[in-house]
């Protein structure tokens, strides 16, 4: 037993790469590994017809909504309308190969459109490398299995920027829905250029832009409406959306007089399904100029990071929503998204995701697997191939309706409460991510958020919970410590400073010995272990000795290795009296030999 305890202290354990490089060999080979890969060859031998009606009623659901939703968002990116639209199908057909989650459906959302307009400048070259390097930076990360990056951003960081960036894509789009242009998307700016320029608002815009935003919300409660028409009422709900465009459409058709429109539109957008071709690696600059790849990247800066972090949190969150409380794998679903962005950088798309609104418009038509999204892209192409003549005459007020409908309902006001509710302290992260969203960045309102969430947690490390209380144990004083939370490098100093403390303020020679309790102590490192150390010559410099009573042994031997004579410090199995018993025996021994020399 004593040779197991020494050889488990003076041993680590360190991890056999050549056995796991093995093991992760074969494992690659294995069938389950490709169907891994590849989920569409787990569902699709048991699809059956039923299946087939289910996903294209869904698929075409949800086509209704993405259509007009992409044409709104090609106008929130900064980009001409269509882009949008280029962004709206591909997403869908490579989900269904690689997609894990029945209910996600991928391509353009409100925040990464608003993310993509402060790096647009005007090119839409900007936003397809943007899309194109955001799904390489993606896939990377799937294929490196760090899917695990989003557990350190926290709930009300995520909470927060998704209510910022709803509030800041809102107030975007006030303007349009009272016919009033406006130079800027953003939170302030538009608000301001709001009530200065509140004269110019037209009235058919107006009436137009309020109308809808009210039916709209109306009509998201008809399905609850107590009658025999479920079905009906269903759809008529979920197609809101759609309907809004068409009725939009219709006026502005009929109400022109000659060439001029009764409302501000959308304006002409480009024929034809997008050319395949590779993402535009230069662009043109000022003055005839040529930027080149570099230039080009040095330009995007900081999105590079935010965009793909922003994408992947999207997509996972919306996964974990609708996965019916099935485990989702986070590397599968950026594998999946970073393809995704990928190839639609090759049909000019700027970045995309998993879009919360659409999902649930798919969930709620009752899809079966991911095949419905073939229903949706085939829309979105049938489209841009036929109907963007007739999408020219989308009143902006309509499109307005349509975003800021859709924005009143990501706030999570039910969150922000349950956060208040649950622990006060956690709204301080999400106060810092709001304000800095909504009055600088949506990119650096996260960084922020994470930062304060980190001084958060590093000050709790820094400051473990330690109770040290004083008994008597065979009639010796004994400062009895217990650690309640493992020991790191920042927490070394504060255990050993309030420890000498404790024994100072008792009065010299008052306490003689210190008991470590060391049960949930399971890992230290180096600077804990030499820590641990110098505390015991301090103690011994007040007349006090230190005892590291059953410690995981694993944490003993960071220390033992260090220094072997400190393993006598260390006490496994006996009792606390017999601890104390020995100490005063070896006490006396160590006192009796003095005495005879």
């Amino acid at each position: 037993m004593a040779d197991d305890i020494e050889a488990k202290l003076y041993h680590e354990n360190l991890p056999n790469i050549g056995r796991i490089a093995k093991n992760r060999t074969k494992q690659c080979c294995q069938p389950s590994t490709l169907k891994k890969f590849l989920p569409i060859l787990d569902w699709l031998p048991k699809y059956n017809f039923s299946f087939l009606i289910a996903d294209l009623v869904a698929g075409l659901t949800v086509g209704l909504t993405a259509i007009p939703q992409a044409i709104a968002y090609g106008s929130v990116a900064g980009l001409p309308t269509q882009y949008g639209l280029y962004s709206a199908f591909m997403g869908c057909f490579v989900y269904i190969v690689l997609g894990t989650c029945k209910d996600i459906t991928v391509g353009p959302t409100a925040i990464m459109a608003l993310m993509v307009q402060t790096h647009v400048t005007g090119s839409a070259d900007y936003a397809v490398l943007l899309c194109f390097l955001s799904g390489c930076v993606i896939l990377i990360l799937g294929f490196l299995n760090l899917g695990v990056l989003v557990r350190f951003i926290s709930v009300p960081v995520t909470t927060a920027f998704t209510t910022a960036a709803a509030i800041t894509i809102g107030s975007g789009q006030i303007n349009n829905l009272f016919g009033i242009k406006s130079p800027s998307n953003e939170f302030l700016e538009s608000w301001e250029n709001f009530f200065t320029h509140i004269k110019e608002a037209r009235l058919n815009d107006s009436l137009l832009g309020v109308i809808t935003l009210v039916v709209l919300l109306l009509l998201r409660k008809v399905k609850d409406l107590p009658c025999g028409y479920k079905v009906l009422t269903k759809y008529i709900s979920l197609s809101r959306n759609a309907l809004a465009v068409i009725i939009g459409i219709v006026l502005c058709y009929c109400l022109k007089d000659g060439d001029k429109l009764p409302f501000r539109a959308s304006g002409e957008i480009t024929k034809g399904i997008p050319d395949f071709k590779l993402p535009p690696f230069s662009t043109p600059g000022e003055n005839g100029t040529t930027l080149g790849f570099g230039d080009m990247v040095s330009n995007l800066g900081a999105s590079l990071a935010s965009i793909p972090l922003i994408s992947i949190l999207e997509s996972i969150a919306i996964a974990k929503a609708f996965s019916k409380g099935k485990i989702v794998d986070a590397s599968q679903e950026m594998i999946a998204l970073g393809c995704c962005n990928i190839l639609s950088s090759f049909f000019s798309s700027m970045p995309i995701t998993g879009s919360f609104t659409r999902t649930s418009i798919n969930h709620s038509s009752g899809v079966q697997t991911t095949m419905g999204g073939a229903a949706t892209g085939v829309l979105v192409l049938m489209a841009l191939a036929f109907l963007t003549t007739t999408f020219s005459y989308i009143p902006k007020a309509t499109l307005a309706a349509i975003i800021i409908s859709a924005m009143i309902f990501m706030v999570e006001y039910e969150r922000i409460y349950e956060i208040w509710k649950s622990k006060k302290i956690d709204i301080i992260p999400l106060a810092v991510t709001a304000c800095v969203c909504l009055f600088w960045s949506l990119e650096y309102g996260m960084v922020c958020g994470i930062a304060v969430n980190a001084i958060f947690i590093l000050y709790k490390s820094a400051r473990p919970k330690i109770q040290i209380h004083l008994e008597k144990i065979n009639s010796t004083p004994v400062a009895i410590v217990e650690v309640q939370e493992n020991l790191c490098y920042s927490s070394a100093e504060y255990l050993k400073s309030k420890l000498i403390k404790f024994v100072a303020i008792q009065g010299d020679g008052i306490v003689k010995l210190v008991v470590i309790k060391g049960e949930e102590i399971t890992n230290i490192d180096s600077t804990v272990a030499m820590n641990i150390i110098s505390l015991k010559e301090d103690l011994s410099m007040l007349n006090c000795g230190l005892i590291c009573w059953n410690w995981n042994y694993e944490a003993a031997g960071v220390v033992c290795r260090l220094h072997k004579k400190e393993r006598s410090m260390f006490k496994f199995g006996k009792s606390l009296e017999d601890v104390v018993t020995d100490m005063e025996e070896s006490t006396t021994l160590q006192l009796d030999t003095v005495n005879e020399d």
